[in-house]
């Protein structure tokens, strides 16, 4: 597992407990080189920022009971990729993101100032 330090430099935070998030499920954020997604970004998800990744074949909406995933709805947070989340961005449609919680290796997809700009 990569250190946990978010992209401020300081430990990484919590992202959420309910539901569990995480590449490992820990609820944080934290990853390693088997995480081929990069699910690094400590995301409040919106409608918008849901519909988005669904379209782009992420659909984080409907329950997968099977690989213990509930479905998520706009408020939950959740580590989401970080090339969805700048893409997301990109297109104007970004959630608001956590920074204290969101890993620094997102910073090798995303951009600071963005992140910056959507911070909660």
């Amino acid at each position: 597992m990569h250190d946990s330090i978010n992209v401020k430099g300081t430990e990484l935070q919590n992202c959420s407990n309910e539901p569990l998030t995480g590449w490992f499920r820990d609820g944080c954020c934290n990853t390693d080189s088997r995480d081929r997604g990069s699910h690094t970004v400590c995301a409040i998800l919106t409608e918008d920022f849901l519909k988005f990744a669904q379209s782009q074949g992420n659909d984080l909406i409907t329950p997968a009971p099977q690989f213990g995933f509930p479905g998520l709805k706009e408020g939950d947070r959740w580590c989401v990729c970080a090339g969805t989340w700048q893409d997301a961005a990109e297109a104007g449609v970004a959630c608001p993101v956590v920074l204290e919680a969101t890993h620094e290796e997102s910073l090798a997809v995303c951009d600071i100032e963005m992140l910056k700009r959507h911070a909660a």
